[in-house]
């Protein structure tokens, strides 16, 4: 779930060091619509909200879900897009640097996504003989290589 940003004037009204619970910065857009909702029907009838607050507020809520839709598709083509480089460098001779920051050379036999487990984000990488390097680590790609020669 995505998060919203809190703006200048929440972070100036929740400044109390014994808050309770996730801070402002830390609501979801699921949890900012209960909020809004919750304010709309427990507001005073005799001085309701302003409805150039409420249309200012709903306009928000409708950037941040057109933000994250965004966000969302361009992580899918950059996911296709490493993917498909990963997949031409197949067969051609690289060099690179491992995690570990040790250089490596060779033709690269495979290429394979992972994922992290905590954030659930994807990265590509692919295989020079028994080292595993990161798309973002190739340093130089010299060319195909001569199968049998």
């Amino acid at each position: 779930m995505s998060r919203i940003p809190a703006t200048t004037s929440i972070d100036q009204t929740t400044t109390t060091s014994d808050q309770q619970g996730p801070g402002l910065n830390e609501v979801d857009v699921d949890q900012f619509l209960t909020l809004l909702i919750a304010e709309l029907q427990n507001q005073d009838p005799l001085n309701p909200m302003d409805n150039s607050e409420l249309v200012q507020q709903i306009g928000q809520i409708r950037e941040i879900s057109a933000t994250n839709q965004l966000s969302e598709t361009l992580s899918s083509v950059l996911l296709g897009q490493n993917t498909a480089t990963a997949s031409s460098l197949i067969g051609k001779r690289v060099t690179a640097l491992t995690d570990d920051a040790e250089n490596v050379e060779g033709i690269v036999t495979r290429a394979s996504v992972t994922v992290d487990n905590s954030d659930g984000s994807r990265a590509i990488r692919v295989h020079i003989g028994d080292k595993s390097v990161s798309l973002d680590n190739i340093r130089e790609i010299v060319g195909e290589e001569e199968v049998g020669a």
